[in-house]
């Protein structure tokens, strides 16, 4: 049963990062209209940067296709990793309105990782 709410939760996240990497790349979904000046600083200041969102889009995509393939779920964690970190620190100090989420999304890549810790034990020998 663990594995099965694991996987539908893996499977949410890995689509929910998946479109936020596609969106950065198309960009079908609108920016909200009511969001914070500070925050509209940070998306010019990465805008500005012409290689940066580009290469977290690609990141997104392919951490989110490996979080979904249960033999891949540990190289995928730990891809989406960082950007997840960057993700909440943008909340906490830029945007706190989406906050709630954003912890959610970590609570989620947090279970994901502590699942496969067996894999990880290699990189803290």
């Amino acid at each position: 049963m663990k594995n099965k709410i694991l996987f539908v939760f893996s499977l949410l996240f890995g689509l929910m990062f998946m479109n936020a990497g596609l969106n950065k790349f198309f960009q079908y979904m609108p920016m909200p209209k009511d969001m914070p000046e500070n925050m509209m600083k940070v998306v010019e200041a990465f805008g500005a940067i012409v290689w940066l969102m580009p290469l977290i889009a690609v990141v997104e995509i392919i951490g989110g296709v490996l979080v979904i393939i249960p033999k891949y779920r540990a190289l995928g964690a730990i891809m989406i990793f960082p950007i997840m970190i960057g993700i909440l620190l943008t909340h906490i100090f830029n945007a706190p309105s989406g906050l709630p989420i954003a912890l959610i999304l970590f609570a989620v890549l947090a279970w994901i990782m502590i699942d496969n810790r067996a894999k990880y034990a290699a990189m803290f020998k």
